[in-house]
């Protein structure tokens, strides 16, 4: 039995317990689930400005000029030809097309004597089995493989005031950054790296500091956001954040038992000349007529659809599951993402959701749900 001494701990957790997050195990990591409401926070981030501790998403580097070559022979998209300071989204497949993670790819720009090199992202839950993966497989590179974790912070400043409230502690123009870029420089008085990614469907940046620094660029971050109401949020409230936005998630639309073909992501999916684990597996079956899809479902009154539960057509057959599901605070109706067959997939078509032996009606819908205005 896992105890809460057990537990990892980012390098912030004891300022989270000290100003009551509520605190809960995630991916073997004591995390705050929530300081207020997830509501409340979930809010903020959609209309001000809030501080995430994502420390625990695991941060690997691959030194060396192969790197990303070395990448690229692992990942369903290309990133061999990946620019100095760019970012890419990808997955990480077995072979059988299953997926391992989902990741973000970097080309980290020189800093003083470092050279660039690839680094990588990835979540939490994923961290020690892609640690071994790319271990077996970097023997065939002349790559250096190194997990960073441990030594770092990362802290995603989200929402629409996240780059007035990051640039009051910084000399670098944030807002210049391009979306998915990466770039080094001094942040409230840190070495950093600064990443304009996301995982809120809002603006922001993600910043990498010293595991010494972080408690330091946190506290300067929440006084820089003080006269925009910054407030630190939880996972709970990434979780709707990124439910709205489409964003899927690990363990629940994406997993090892869940094919690359299926959900959606073909942006991700480079497939012309290229070989990594499961090409073939995944080229020969993108486009299968039985091959199930990722869909959005929206609907009416307060039930919430949960994962696992089953959809159902209008005949009553069984055609999909439920992958996420939750209320939405900024559309205020039950919203949910699910894998149904491809002949149920059309925008506008009515579905049932099974919510504890009651059928509910859902309709299908576009994703994402929620899309912020430029």
């Amino acid at each position: 039995m896992t105890t809460a001494n057990d537990l990892a701990r980012t390098p912030l957790y004891q300022w989270h317990v000290d100003n009551g997050a509520r605190m809960v195990d995630f991916a073997g990591w004591s995390m705050p689930i929530q300081y207020s409401t997830i509501t409340a926070e979930h809010i903020a981030t959609r209309t001000a400005v809030t501080l995430f501790d994502v420390s625990h998403m695991g941060r690997f580097r691959f030194s060396g000029p192969h790197g990303l070559a070395f990448l690229d022979s692992l990942l369903t998209r290309r990133v061999d030809n990946l620019a100095e300071g760019r970012i890419r989204y990808s997955l990480v497949t077995n072979e059988a097309g299953g997926i391992l993670d989902d990741i973000l790819a970097y080309h980290m720009p020189a800093r003083g004597a470092e050279k660039p090199y690839a680094g990588m992202v990835v979540n939490g839950s994923n961290r020690e089995k892609l640690s071994s993966w790319f271990q077996v497989h970097v023997s065939d590179f002349d790559v250096g493989f190194s997990d960073d974790t441990l030594e770092s912070a990362m802290i995603a400043v989200q929402g629409p005031k996240a780059i007035e409230v990051a640039q009051r502690v910084t000399d670098l123009p944030i807002s210049q950054m391009k979306y998915f870029t990466v770039t080094h420089c001094p942040f409230a008085g840190a070495d950093a790296t600064i990443s304009r990614t996301g995982y809120t469907g809002e603006d922001g940046i993600e910043v990498t500091v010293p595991a010494a620094a972080a408690e330091q660029t946190w506290l300067q971050l929440l006084e820089a956001g003080e006269p925009f109401g910054i407030c630190p949020a939880g996972l709970g409230a990434r979780d709707t954040l990124r439910l709205e936005a489409a964003m899927p998630l690990y363990g629940h639309e994406l997993s090892e038992n869940i094919s690359a073909a299926q959900t959606g992501l073909n942006f991700a999916l480079d497939l012309d000349g290229r070989r990594f684990p499961g090409c073939d597996v995944i080229a020969k079956t993108l486009d299968a007529p039985d091959m199930p899809c990722r869909v959005g479902l929206k609907l009416t009154g307060k039930r919430v659809p949960r994962e696992d539960y089953r959809v159902f057509d209008a005949d009553g057959n069984d055609i999909g599951v439920v992958t996420s599901g939750t209320f939405s605070p900024t559309l205020e109706c039950p919203l949910a993402m699910a894998y149904v067959s491809k002949q149920h997939s059309s925008l506008g078509l009515g579905l049932n959701i099974d919510i504890r032996g009651k059928l509910h009606p859902a309709e299908v819908v576009a994703l994402p749900f929620y899309k912020r205005t430029q």
